[in-house]
Parts: C-alpha cells; structure tokens; sequence
C-alpha cells in the first residue's frame, strides 16, 4: 500500500515500527492509486516538509487525530518544541482534532506559563525549593487546549492556555488567539478577534451533524466533490 524513497534500502517507517521518524532518513510516501495511508510519516511524494503529525508525537499528552498535517520548511520536529511550558506536574494535554492543517512557526502555550494572580505577587517561590518548598502554588489553571476538525492554523499564531477552537475554524497568520473560537469562524490579530463566519448558521448545523472527519477514507473520498465544491443544498442531501 506504500512505497518508500530512502535511497539506500528501499525500507518503509510507520510510526508502529518502532523507528524515530525524525532521526531516521528514510522517507516514506503514498501512492496514488490508493487511498491515504494516515500512518504514514509524509503524505506528499518526494515532500518531507510536511508530516501527518499524530506519527512524530512523542508526548503522551499530546493528541493529534488522523491526517491532521503539520507544515515545516525548516524541521518537523519544530511542533513539539513549541509546545511550551507543558509540566508533567501540571498534567493538562494539547488535544487536536481530524484533518487540521498546521502551519510553521504554530506555538501552544500551556498552563505551566500561568502565575497566579491573587496574591500580592505573582512569583512562584514554591518550585525555587529550600525555604520557600512549603510555600503556596498559586496558578490560573485554564484546562486542556482544544483544537477541533478541519481547522487551518496559518504561519506563526500563538495559542494560549486552554483555549478551544472550534471545528472548521481559521487561525489567520499572526495572531495570539486569547480566548475560544466557534465553529467555522474566521480570526485573526493580536488579540484574534472575529473577522467573520465562513458559512450561514443554517450550513455550520448541517456541518456539525455530519462530522464528516469521522467518515471512513472511502466515504470521504466518494463525496470530496460536495465537500469542496461549497453547494449548501448538495450538503444537506449528505445527511
């Protein structure tokens, strides 16, 4: 079901086999006369810029659904770096959704950034130790980042602590997204704020019952042409 351009063996990486992907020079593509192989490494021949991303995660606490990519000119491994301040002792994940489409530069700030705000200061004297080991932890704890299905993230958006984007949302490049999304709406700037929805409400419900991201390859492959071609009424006959 797939080949593999390594230009030594000829040998195939699936997240499965035990190998780093980010360590092993192999590279490993689809054909195209099959249906997408989400366990794979790079989906696009002779591309190794672009990963589906749940295959290079090595974070427990981070969850990445099926053919969700992540988009790197400079290295893939770039994702998990920027998930930042993500402490095992706080214990909240990074949860995204199906088919997102991620660009370079993304950066998750998660709830190890938060200080507390309802002291007088906001200095963490507890994990300095020594003297200071009994003293209170206070934190802002938001929860776990949510990111849905079918959502773009343009180049270099930030996202801070347990914030919730909503499925089939835009993330326009550069923004600090500060608080939740809903579905299907577009957003931008520092803070994002809403720029607009992309459907009427009439459609986002339609899209929202139909969870196409949840179909099998084979469904979603027979009906691509009404999911791109943007017809509401050629949409609601999907139900």
């Amino acid at each position: 079901m797939f080949i593999a351009l390594s230009g030594l063996d000829g040998s195939c990486i699936k997240k499965e086999d035990g190998l780093n992907p980010l360590k092993n020079k192999a590279m490993v593509f689809m054909r195209s006369d099959i249906l997408p192989d989400s366990d794979l490494v790079y989906p696009i021949p002779g591309v190794s810029r672009v990963c589906f991303l749940k295959n290079i995660i090595q974070n427990p606490r981070i969850q990445v659904g099926e053919y969700t990519y992540y988009d790197d000119p400079q290295d893939i491994g770039n994702f998990e770096k920027n998930v930042l301040y993500h402490f095992d002792f706080i214990g909240d994940s990074l949860i995204i959704g199906k088919f997102c489409q991620i660009a370079s530069g993304i950066t998750f700030i998660m709830n190890g950034a938060l200080h507390g705000l309802d002291g007088f200061s906001t200095y963490p004297f507890k994990i300095m130790g020594g003297p200071w080991a009994n003293a209170p932890l206070l934190s802002d704890f938001k929860g776990d980042t949510v990111v849905g299905n079918d959502v773009w993230i343009g180049y270099d958006v930030t996202i801070l602590p347990g914030i919730h984007i909503g499925d089939g949302a835009i993330i326009a490049a550069k923004s600090v997204v500060t608080r939740d999304v809903p579905p299907y709406t577009i957003v931008g700037g520092n803070p994002a704020r809403d720029i607009r929805t992309r459907f009427d409400a009439e459609t986002i419900s339609v899209l929202l019952q139909l969870r196409w991201w949840d179909w099998d390859a084979l469904r979603i492959s027979q009906h691509l042409d009404v999911l791109l071609e943007g017809n509401p009424n050629r949409l609601r006959k999907l139900l």
